[in-house]
């Protein structure tokens, strides 16, 4: 793995510093540090897409896929949440199959569906024949990237993201969305081997993703394992974790935030966390404080030796979307709620800070109104 990770990139941590702009007060950065922010931060995952009138109208006619590789067009569709709710970050415009597409995999977002394969990927011969993504392949995303940071406030700021090795396996295994994951788990259970020459082809691709979005100046990194959830714990430890771990470690020294988030792994965050994010996102079906003491739990447990002042996580978190249907009272209820939560876990020193955030992303159909509600009622905590 150790000469994986040098093949996979070369580094550019002083290009990477030196195209940073946001204010290292900023709260969410503030708040990743397990500083006092200023403001508690907010941003949803979801939160630039289909809810949003300005967002179906720019995008009108054109491909998703298409659009994340017109620069100033996710540029525009990054900064329309921003504007709107007042948000403390900026997610980029993206999706977890775009280094997949950049390299030359045949793939598309059918709408309704979902990403699809051209052709599953489910051999050695299959899996030797994946490209590998390189730095010009992805510069339409760089050129974006720079368009956003023109516009951000200083005390906003720009998060990359990637999916993680065991969704985008699960993809390409499964040749589109699964509702059962069960012919990636298969081949997990009767082929180990394939199965880790699988991750091994794709951990290069995701950290060389990753490291174009910090060198191009994204001031934090989140990685997603969407269908983690769907794995027991001993599992994930051992056909998954090791290749996030290598991710984190990997793209550590650039010196940014890191955010680590699954669907549907309340039984998981423990494992999550012991792969070495910073803020570990919790979806909305595990109470924030609850979350920091299984975490907690996990990481003394795991014997790693964590530095001072390492020993707990951030959280972000974990408002349900559908709360957001529910009218005034009950989002101002639920926010509230969620803070509380938080701030015990972190008055007992089991959190280092808060950032707010929904347990899942932003539904189709929100009306936008009721999320700028809901990012005000965050501010007023």
């Amino acid at each position: 793995m150790e000469a994986m990770t040098k093949k996979a990139f070369e580094p550019q941590f002083d290009l990477a510093a030196s195209r940073r702009r946001a204010n290292p007060d900023a709260p969410l950065l503030a708040a990743a540090r397990g500083e006092k922010p200023t403001r508690r931060p907010v941003w949803m995952m979801r939160q630039a897409g289909r809810s949003l009138p300005e967002y179906r109208q720019v995008r009108e006619g054109i491909a998703m896929l298409d659009s994340c590789f017109m620069p100033e067009l996710l540029a525009e569709i990054t900064m329309q949440p921003v504007r709107r709710h007042d948000a403390d970050a900026a997610i980029l415009f993206s999706d977890i199959v775009v280094p997949l597409k950049a390299a030359g995999v045949e793939i598309d977002i059918v709408p309704g569906r979902g990403p699809v394969m051209a052709e599953a990927v489910r051999t050695p011969e299959q899996i030797a024949a994946l490209p590998e993504v390189h730095r010009e392949q992805m510069e339409p995303i760089a050129q974006g990237i720079s368009y956003i940071l023109e516009e951000l406030r200083d005390d906003q700021v720009l998060i990359g993201f990637a999916g993680a090795p065991f969704t985008l396996a699960s993809y390409l295994v499964e040749g589109g969305p699964s509702k059962n994951h069960e012919t990636t788990k298969a081949l997990m259970y009767s082929e180990p081997e394939t199965w880790h020459e699988l991750m091994r082809a794709l951990t290069p691709t995701i950290i060389r993703f990753l490291q174009m979005q910090l060198e191009a100046g994204v001031d934090a990194i989140q990685l997603f394992d969407s269908w983690a959830g769907y794995l027991t714990a001993r599992d994930y430890r051992e056909f998954v974790q090791p290749y996030s771990k290598q991710i984190f470690d990997t793209v550590r020294p650039y010196g940014v935030p890191m955010i680590h988030f699954g669907v549907g792994t309340g039984e998981l965050l423990g494992d999550l966390a012991v792969a070495g994010p910073d803020v570990l996102g919790v979806d909305w079906r595990v109470p924030m404080d609850v979350a920091a003491e299984r975490v907690n739990a996990a990481l003394a447990d795991s014997r790693l030796e964590l530095q001072q002042g390492d020993q707990t996580k951030a959280l972000q978190g974990n408002l349900d979307p559908a709360v957001l249907f529910a009218g005034s009272d009950a989002i101002k209820r639920h926010v509230s709620r969620i803070c509380a939560e938080a701030d015990n876990a972190i008055d007992r020193g089991l959190a280092r800070g808060h950032i707010f955030n929904l347990g899942h992303g932003v539904l189709p159909s929100t009306d936008p109104d009721a999320i700028t509600r809901a990012f005000e009622e965050v501010h007023n905590q």
